[in-house]
């Protein structure tokens, strides 16, 4: 029987361990160690982010960002319908009231054309997702969020090493939440980063992140001594955790140059799809490609469902990805009843496919003779 070939396969640049060892030997694997500050130097220097504070995890940058945009109940935040769950949480959990935007008939990303006609004297923010790690039209998003005086929150949970007109996306927005979960191009096991880009919330922030207390402060010899001084939580990871980003970090060009041969060699072997109105992925000419995910965009639920089914019996794990939120369980009783057509297409009609760093050309000509196959019949 053929090796399974999974989803996401974890990959091991070489120094993690070492790295860890490292940390665990400098006396000190609590928050704001050594690693967690060559992180910070790295992305600071090498990517041009103003400040950055590493976090425990994605969502917790996302509440981190809710804090310091001090959301009050009842104020809005328009957030795309096609993303994960922690976006538009981190919001609600500081009582505001979500307004789902559609995607793009181009791509998942969040449609920018709708957004003037969902400001309202409420709106306090627009958080666009910049799925696959493809740009937003973040020109079209700062107009409206400029002449509506919005907060900007990117959510570049997939998107680290990708630009918008040769931007590093993450550093346009008022603040930026990034992720380093194990199924994303850089990984940290669980981990994600707070990416601030208005220098008079980065204190705030600082304070926030170390359970409302201005212990940075006080470590870096600013104040002689350290209270509770706002709102905050536990958002600062082990330095054990930054140990094992940093060693993925100094091998993100070889990372990311696997990760686009393999994205690159299956957009060009689904070519032929098109002809059968199978989609691939879009990516403007204002942005770039990382490599994060490959997707194909089938005709149908049912079509999506016999093709999971016929790469299942080939022992080939891919995945559908995000459920319109604005149908929810949780939350389909608070939509205002918009219909939101392309987030409930995607919702039905997109697959990814395994990508992974070990995904090599055998196992991938497996995946891509697996998916020609099925639409052989067609």
């Amino acid at each position: 029987m053929l090796p399974t070939i999974p989803f996401n396969k974890p990959y091991l640049s070489g120094p993690e361990t070492r790295y860890i060892e490292e940390a665990v030997r400098s006396g000190k694997i609590s928050g704001d160690g050594i690693f967690t500050k060559r992180c910070h130097q790295f992305f600071e220097e090498q990517l041009g982010f103003q400040k950055v504070l590493l976090t425990t995890s994605c969502t917790d940058a996302l509440e981190m960002a809710a804090i310091l945009l001090n959301l009050q109940p009842g104020d809005e935040v328009i957030v795309p319908s096609y993303t994960f769950v922690s976006t538009p949480n981190a919001f609600v959990l500081r009582g505001a009231k979500i307004v789902f935007a559609d995607s793009t008939a181009l791509n998942p990303n969040i449609d920018a054309a709708s957004l003037e006609a969902l400001v309202t004297p409420r709106t306090r923010a627009i958080v666009p997702v910049h799925y696959a790690g493809i740009a937003c039209d973040m020109d079209a998003i700062q107009e409206v969020a400029t002449r509506h005086g919005l907060a900007v929150v990117e959510d570049a949970a997939q998107a680290i090493d990708s630009f918008y007109k040769n931007r590093a996306l993450g550093t346009i927005g008022t603040l930026a939440a990034f992720s380093f979960h194990e199924t994303k191009n850089i990984i940290a096991g669980e981990g994600g980063m707070l990416a601030i880009n208005s220098p008079e919330l980065v204190q705030r922030a600082e304070i926030i992140r170390e359970k409302g207390t201005n212990r940075s402060s006080f470590f870096r010899g600013e104040v002689d001594k350290y209270g509770w001084v706002d709102l905050g939580s536990s958002f600062l990871p082990s330095d054990i955790i930054a140990a094992f980003l940093y060693a993925q970090l100094e091998h993100l060009t070889d990372i990311q140059a696997r990760r686009k041969a393999i994205w690159q060699a299956y957009y060009d072997a689904f070519h032929p799809l098109a002809a059968l109105g199978i989609g691939r992925p879009a990516i403007p000419d204002y942005a770039t490609n990382n490599g994060h995910m490959f997707y194909l965009i089938c005709r149908s639920l049912a079509e999506r469902t016999a093709l999971i089914e016929h790469l299942k019996a080939l022992q080939i794990l891919p995945v559908f990805h995000y459920l319109s939120l604005h149908t929810s369980p949780y939350y389909a009783d608070k939509h205002d009843g918009r219909a939101l057509p392309w987030a409930d297409h995607y919702t039905d009609c997109l697959l990814r496919l395994p990508l992974y760093y070990e995904l090599h050309a055998d196992l991938q000509r497996r995946v891509i003779d697996g998916v020609l196959s099925f639409y052989q019949r067609y």
